[in-house]
């Protein structure tokens, strides 16, 4: 027995050894991030509202029942890059298709070779207004420019959507309650005419209330947005280019006038030219000596 002692003993210290050396399975094993899971966490914490130079601030607005929005872009350019972009955004548009997107409006105007300006309007489906204003913001960042002003403005047409049903409502009834009346038998004339005005007054109101919440519903159903294109601030090359451009055409409007004036002055110059000579020919002057005399 106390031979086998030390090996018992032996036994025992190596199984503790053992049991401290092998993980726990049992334990749940903990999730590690990864080092490029890490940058993502890191960026998915950066404020949505960040904004950035060229493409503005990055806030969305919430999709809200019975709102309409109205959407509202302008962007710096430069004006050789205008019309291009200008084009791009229309065929982003077409490629929509017309259930989704339609053109409503287009301008173009170059004021100079430095100044150009245009503007296109469209109606979009609500539901894809933020991403089409998105991806047209990054048309013009890609094509050397930036937007310079951003608004998107909100109606709250639900409200008066629903005001206008209870009105209508309630019109109706009355309109029933007065045609009831009017079908009842020996109705006074007197009385049957002022009920039959009555109604008919009901009856305009109800078209006029229909057709206003007609109109706020079809304000649910498209979302317009404007595009406005403009030309960055000139450079000072460009600004003294323009004034040499200037000064070039106006010294060319200034010969074009002395152009046109000098057949008047040369017959100017040969009327005085004539009255001169009759002058000193048949009215000469006469010496102060015969004056004197005189």
């Amino acid at each position: 027995m106390r031979r086998s002692l030390p090996f018992l003993v032996l036994l025992l210290a190596t199984a503790a050894a053992c049991s401290k050396s092998s993980p726990d399975r049992s334990a749940p094993s903990q999730p590690t991030m990864s080092s490029d899971a890490r940058p993502q966490a890191a960026e998915s914490a950066a404020p949505a509202g960040q904004a950035s130079r060229d493409a503005g601030p990055n806030i969305g607005v919430t999709a809200a029942p019975g709102v309409a929005f109205n959407y509202r872009y302008e962007f710096s350019l430069p004006p050789l890059q205008i019309a291009a972009v200008q084009e791009q955004h229309a065929q982003m548009c077409e490629q929509l298709g017309a259930t989704h997107c339609r053109i409503t409006g287009m301008f173009y105007r170059v004021n100079n070779a430095h100044d150009v300006e245009a503007t296109l309007a469209f109606k979009l489906d609500p539901a894809i207004a933020r991403r089409f204003g998105r991806d047209s913001v990054a048309i013009v960042t890609g094509n050397a420019g930036s937007l310079a002003e951003s608004e998107i403005t909100g109606t709250d047409v639900g409200t008066e959507i629903h005001q206008a049903n209870r009105s209508i409502a309630e019109m109706q009834a009355d309109l029933q309650r007065l045609e009831a009346q009017l079908r009842q038998p020996n109705l006074d004339p007197d009385e049957k005419a002022r009920l039959e005005e009555q109604a008919q007054q009901l009856r305009e109101q109800i078209r006029a209330g229909t057709a206003q919440r007609d109109e706020a519903q079809a304000s649910l159903a498209t979302t317009p947005m404007t595009f406005r294109y403009v030309s960055g601030e000139p450079t000072l090359g460009q600004s003294l280019n323009d004034t040499g451009d200037t000064l070039l055409h106006s010294g060319k409007a200034l010969l074009l006038v002395a152009i046109a004036l000098l057949p008047w002055a040369a017959a100017a110059l040969l009327i005085w030219a004539v009255v001169f000579y009759v002058r000193r020919r048949w009215f000469p002057k006469k010496p102060a000596a015969d004056l004197e005399a005189g």
